[in-house]
């Protein structure tokens, strides 16, 4: 059967439930899937951290290394995040040069890291306007079922969690531990008419392009939003969506504390 027609049928299912308020896979609207983290799964790397969201998986690979800092923080360490989406991952990637899904991707985790305060940069500095370590966080989709957005962010601060800062490796004294002072949690959402779905599979992300992402800190304050689409929202749903989010946040928060 061509590929057009089984998305017509997948679409028309997703709908054919919605408008009996279920899902197809039997969660909540306000619901997320089933969540597994694993830390220090790349032996060369930093720090890493393999997340599973269903069938949602990212791994995270953490990278460090001295270097020289931006002209205007001369005092603080450098976070660089990048993300590759593998056509092995999903059947709409394309191989070759990041696309602006990746970027997005990639553009969107490293907000969140960076407008919480997630790490102390000030405490990065080795030797200010000379030589700073740099952070290269590499964001790598291994099976996308859905909500990339959301495991990608969730591996990343898991994979910074355990990462220790190589001192020793370029002589610059003792291993530490990374300075991670917040955790930022990304929680997406679709929206399909009135209703709002956390957390949207593949199969209901082919209903429309209407996704509003939000990332708090862990004193509930939003340091990040995307939103994809061209459609407007209500007042009322807007703080809906944000009453959702930091609900949703504080229990995928609870997971995190325990790394």
């Amino acid at each position: 059967m061509p590929e057009d027609i089984l998305v017509d049928i997948r679409r028309d299912y997703v709908l054919s439930k919605l408008r009996d308020g279920e899902r197809i896979d039997g969660r909540k609207l306000d619901e997320f899937r089933k969540i597994e983290i694993k830390t220090n799964v790349i032996e060369k790397a930093e720090g890493s951290a393999l997340v599973k969201l269903g069938d949602t998986q990212v791994m995270v690979g953490i990278k460090m290394q001295p270097g020289e800092p931006y002209p205007d923080t001369p005092d603080r360490g450098v976070i660089i995040t990048n993300a590759e989406l593998v056509p092995l991952a999903s059947p709409t990637f394309e191989p070759g040069p990041p696309d602006e899904g990746s970027i997005e991707l990639a553009r969107v985790v490293d907000r969140g890291i960076r407008e919480s305060k997630a790490i102390n940069l000030e405490k990065l500095c080795i030797e200010e306007g000379e030589k700073v370590w740099i952070i290269f966080i590499d964001i790598h989709a291994l099976d996308d079922d859905g909500n990339l957005m959301d495991a990608s962010a969730l591996a990343a601060i898991s994979a910074l969690l355990t990462t220790t800062v190589p001192a020793e490796k370029f002589e610059l004294g003792d291993d530490y531990p990374l300075p991670v002072r917040n955790l930022p949690v990304s929680v997406t959402s679709l929206l399909v008419g009135e209703r709002i779905l956390v957390d949207p599979t593949r199969d209901e992300m082919s209903v429309g392009n209407n996704f509003v992402t939000m990332i708090t800190d862990q004193d509930d304050n939003f340091v990040g939003m995307q939103k994809s689409g061209t459609f407007l929202l209500s007042e009322e749903k807007f703080y809906e969506l944000m009453d959702v989010s930091i609900e949703k946040a504080r229990q995928i928060r609870e997971i995190l504390k325990d790394i």
